[in-house]
């Protein structure tokens, strides 16, 4: 039964979308962050839940947990860049003074809608930048954002909505942060993500401007076992589809795909040796992409013109065998 409940962590309120086979939360107060998505056919989390206990370390890294959103995502060196004849300095908020994973963190979502039709749930929730002066002193280039949070059966859609409020051009990367459970069993799962090349980067994390072949990494396309690797790795999608599978040897699988043309990119990360989690992070542009020596084409820099919105989605569907 498709259906929209509410209940709470840490005290903030939350929305879970349920389906006969899964059940989504989100947490619009701290971020609009899906923190929970429960199988409930394999009786398994699916991404990365934060415990209550968990609140001080999630109030520090928020996209340490489920599905967080990056605007932009990846580092950018000493946070600075120019656009369009605007200078934007971002916070130098890792090491080596640079920036690393954008603007949005803990800010309060309105819930604008909330609706269950036939067999879809869904919550659209709503945010204004220019409301946000931690934001607006970063990234003065007023936005309105609008996400919109779908469930039907074993899939579960994100929709990004951008508009630009201003009279000018501004750039816009976008990308998450989605902490996927293997479950101490690197050995049982395989991870199949198209591309074409690896970004070299530097010793500060940084893009160099530069690729390398695969080489190892070519089975990605293929197939590889998750045992004994470790990534911390931005690929190259090439003329591929963006589109991952996650399966382990049973036959259950996990497919996360993004629409075309805005996501290029595929960052992997497994926080050391791959054991608990994998991050599988879709890039609509490369980290530290305005002060790289490509063309937009390559970097997937969105250029937002005033009052045309610009639609971003992610599909995560769960296959049971």
């Amino acid at each position: 039964m498709h259906q929209i409940t509410r209940g709470q962590w840490n005290g903030y309120e939350t929305l879970i979308l349920h389906s006969d086979t899964l059940e989504a939360t989100l947490l619009p107060a701290l971020g609009c962050n899906v923190i929970r998505l429960w199988d409930k056919k394999a009786e398994r989390d699916v991404l990365r839940t934060p415990a209550e206990s968990d609140l001080d370390y999630y109030m520090t890294k928020p996209y340490h947990f489920g599905i967080p959103m990056l605007m932009p995502p990846g580092r950018i060196r000493r946070g600075r860049f120019s656009y369009a004849g605007v200078d934007y300095q971002f916070d130098q908020n890792t090491a080596n003074d640079n920036h690393i994973h954008g603007l949005h963190r803990l800010q309060a979502w309105t819930v604008a809608n909330e609706s269950v039709q036939d067999e879809i749930c869904s919550v659209t929730c709503t945010l204004l930048t220019a409301e946000d002066n931690n934001w607006t002193r970063q990234y003065p280039t007023p936005l309105e954002l609008a996400m919109t949070l779908e469930l039907s059966q074993g899939k579960l859609t994100q929709k990004l909505v951008i508009q630009n409020l201003s009279d000018t051009n501004a750039p816009f990367g976008f990308g998450t942060h989605t902490w996927f459970n293997i479950d101490g069993e690197p050995d049982r799962w395989n991870l199949k993500v198209p591309v074409t090349g690896i970004y070299e980067l530097d010793e500060e994390l940084i893009m160099t401007g530069r690729t390398e072949p695969l080489q190892a990494f070519d089975a990605l396309n293929h197939g590889l076992k998750l045992t004994g690797t470790n990534f911390d790795t931005v690929f190259s999608i090439g003329e591929h589809k963006p589109e991952a599978w996650l399966t382990r040897d049973d036959g259950y699988r996990i497919r996360y795909a993004g629409n075309e043309p805005f996501f290029k990119h595929w960052v992997l990360y497994t926080r050391g040796e791959a054991d608990e989690i994998i991050c599988i992070e879709p890039y609509t542009w490369l980290p530290d992409a305005p002060n790289l020596p490509f063309d937009q084409e390559t970097t997937g820099l969105i250029e937002l013109k005033p009052n045309e919105p610009v639609e971003l989605i992610l599909d995560l569907d769960i296959i049971n065998p």
